[in-house]
């Protein structure tokens, strides 16, 4: 297969875990005899000090000709005033309106050899595999907003708004997902208070009844969804929900395997490149000391070949050599427990050397 895969390393760590995850694109690339063009670009707060925009033109223009974008980090302190004309997020925000990125993926599975760096015994953590499907650019987070005078001083609103296609291509896409999985939907929503939720269940029902009749599908409020994440969360497989409460989980549920440098995840549209990063931020204090951990970014190339080429053994590849060095012992620092710790760059080592074994 010949591909292109844009990279856009950030700030940050950024260029320090994507240059590891680079490194694995490639060594895939030979084992498997593929050819991935991977042009880097300028994205984030070093965009801003080049051009004064934090997604320029030509970078936009590359990811589009693209078949899959890789995605560091953007963000810091020095691009944190709130006078600022832009920031390093508003190229975030904009490269997924552009691209039609209207799914958020993240996987939510800890690692047998790290349960115990879990806030949750292992006992209740243990067996947990849960894919999130988050709806990314529709609800409270897009709908109109604003201020006005009131007598007791001002009255501020936000309107949650969801469409009848935005909620079945979201559904569709986590029940396909489910298919291939464990067989498992849950819908989460808040419908007995918000309108907005009653057309959100109605439509998911009439999606899976009438075109996945052969998966199993519950439907659970966000509030009892909250509860569960933490009391049960083995009980779930693929989890769909709206932008708001799907931020929110999302957030909650990166918390179970104990760490945010092993969390990938995947924006997608309909067509077109879909965007991959880890979940974790920039983390400016430990940038350029050598330290990060890379495995979340060469997670999310597994996302990147699984959903966008299509090529589940080399995804499935990638993932198996992670989970064969972390069973081999190595951690980088945030992950070691203040026992031993590598570096970035031996991390990408160890993970190359799996793939090649």
């Amino acid at each position: 297969m010949e591909a292109r895969i844009t990279l856009l390393p950030g700030d940050g760590i950024g260029p320090e875990i994507v240059a590891e995850a680079k490194r694995v694109l490639d060594t895939i690339a030979d084992k498997f005899g593929h050819q991935f063009e991977t042009p880097s670009c300028p994205m984030g707060g070093n965009a801003i000090d080049e051009f004064g925009d934090p997604l320029p033109p030509q970078t936009l223009e590359t990811c589009k000709d693209s078949q899959a974008i890789l995605l560091g980090a953007v963000g810091g302190p020095k691009w944190d005033d709130p006078s600022a004309k832009t920031r390093p997020e508003a190229g975030l925000l904009k490269i997924r309106k552009e691209l039609g990125l209207f799914a958020n993926l993240r996987p939510i599975k800890p690692y047998s050899e790290l349960l115990d760096a879990s806030p949750l015994k292992r006992e209740i953590i243990e067996g947990t595999d849960i894919l999130f499907f988050r709806e990314l650019t529709g609800g409270i987070y897009f709908g109109d907003s604003g201020r006005m005078e009131h007598p007791d001083g001002e009255k501020a609103f936000s309107v949650m708004t969801y469409t009848t296609s935005e909620i079945a291509r979201i559904v569709r896409l986590a029940a396909e997902s489910a298919r291939n999985r464990g067989g498992k939907l849950t819908s989460v929503d808040k419908a007995n208070v918000l309108e907005v939720s009653r057309l959100w269940r109605q439509v998911a029902e009439d999606v899976v009844k009438n075109e996945f009749p052969d998966i199993e599908y519950e439907v659970v409020l966000v509030d009892a969804m909250a509860m569960h994440l933490i009391s049960r969360p083995s009980d779930f497989d693929v989890v769909v929900t709206g932008n708001m409460f799907g931020d929110i989980l999302t957030d909650e549920g990166s918390m179970l395997p104990g760490s945010l440098g092993l969390l990938p995840s995947a924006s997608l549209g309909e067509s077109g490149p879909g965007l991959y990063e880890p979940i974790h931020g920039s983390a400016p204090d430990i940038a350029g000391k050598g330290i990060a951990n890379p495995l979340a970014t060469i997670l999310a190339t597994a996302m990147l070949l699984r959903h966008s080429l299509s090529l589940e053994t080399e995804a499935a590849a990638v993932e198996a050599a992670v989970a064969s060095v972390l069973a081999a012992g190595h951690r980088t620092a945030d992950i070691a427990a203040g026992g031993t710790s590598i570096s970035t760059t031996e991390m990408g080592n160890h993970v190359i050397e799996a793939l090649l074994a």
